[in-house]
């Protein structure tokens, strides 16, 4: 699975805008930048391409609702079949590889489960993460956006959530098999370690990844109980990002919670829960001497990106860097394994 070959021109401002914002995206650029070039899309989408060309020699661009400056000048230089120097500039700064190791394992990857779209705290429409998707290479995805009690993150209802897989089903049956989007939620666990969704609407889902996102600062024999209830739980098949620790980037730092590791990985070996490898350098979440604990009692595990955005899909090469340091099999990570044995193994 390797990164998507950056386009040459010519190419269409379509094409050449949001491969600018794939690179924003994975560069961890500013977000009301990548909005602007989305609004832009959005704004272009429908307008015929000789209408485009047209005000792109009158110099009347700006006047669609939604293109500003940057955006102009990108549209133009595509329609006139020339690579826009923002582009060239954006590749320059982002188009290298996020890391030098892991590559082997990245290519062994067919999918990723843990990613948000904008029905929950993510930046795009579910219809975008999977296009990107596609175009990494990937040959499923699962959709997991938040429960309700994460209202910070606008965690979807019992009603919202049921509205969003006849959303996913429409997709699937557009994608007619080349493609599959798992349905999915990223669960919050509550204190008592129950999962923050009505268990007949998780029994819909094909896959559930369980996190704890409130009171992290609990002390070990509480959060120990906690973590194994949920991981305990026949519903849940992934414990994400299990300290909850942030070693960087905006939001600050955050220590890692206590709990007793090895009752929680066995818990997890016991009831075939995966352990996952969260890929955002943010989080770099478990703690490598977690990771290899995991790794000698047997675990499963799982490389997700926890993307928030298309370009963000892409992180999952760091945690394959990490996996491949600490020798993990590449049969013992879930998101190598063809999508109807994922089905399987969650259902199992």
């Amino acid at each position: 699975m390797e990164q998507p070959i950056p386009p040459q021109a010519p190419m269409s401002p379509i094409e050449a805008l949001r491969r600018i914002c794939f690179l924003l995206e994975r560069g961890r650029e500013s977000s009301y930048r990548v909005d602007a070039f989305r609004r832009a899309i959005e704004a272009i989408t429908l307008v015929p391409d000789d209408e485009l060309r047209e005000r792109v020699e009158a110099g009347t661009l700006k006047q669609i609702k939604g293109i500003g400056d940057s955006s102009a000048a990108i549209i133009g230089q595509a329609v006139r079949g020339v690579m826009p120097a923002y582009l060239a500039s954006t590749e320059e700064k982002h188009g290298e590889p996020l890391t030098t190791g892991g590559a082997e394992l990245y290519a062994a990857l067919r999918g990723d489960l843990h990613i948000h779209s904008s029905w929950s705290d993510g930046g795009s429409p579910i219809e975008e993460m999977v296009l990107a998707g596609v175009e990494l290479g990937h040959e499923w995805l699962a959709l997991t956006d938040h429960s309700p009690r994460l209202k910070v993150a606008n965690g979807l209802t019992r009603e919202r959530l049921g509205e969003q897989l006849r959303r996913v089903d429409a997709i699937n049956a557009s994608l007619g098999g080349t493609f599959t989007l798992l349905k999915g939620i990223e669960v919050d666990i509550h204190l008592d370690g129950t999962l923050d969704q009505d268990d007949d609407m998780l029994d819909q889902l094909d896959v559930v990844t369980a996190s704890i996102h409130s009171k992290l600062r609990q002390p070990a024999y509480e959060m120990t109980p906690r973590m194994v209830a949920a991981v305990r739980n026949p519903r849940t098949n992934v414990l994400a990002h299990c300290t909850g620790r942030l070693v960087t980037g905006g939001r600050g730092t955050r220590p890692q919670s206590q709990f007793d590791a090895e009752k929680v990985f066995r818990a997890c070996l016991e009831n075939d829960v995966a352990v996952e490898i969260n890929s955002r350098p943010e989080r770099c979440d478990p703690p490598d001497e977690l990771i290899e604990l995991a790794r000698d009692l047997g675990c499963l595990f799982t490389i997700d990106s926890d993307a928030h955005a298309p370009g963000q899909l892409d992180m999952k090469s760091l945690g394959c860097e990490r996996a491949e340091r600490l020798g993990i099999p590449a049969e013992r990570i879930v998101t190598t394994w063809a999508v109807e044995d994922v089905r399987a193994w969650a259902k199992g």
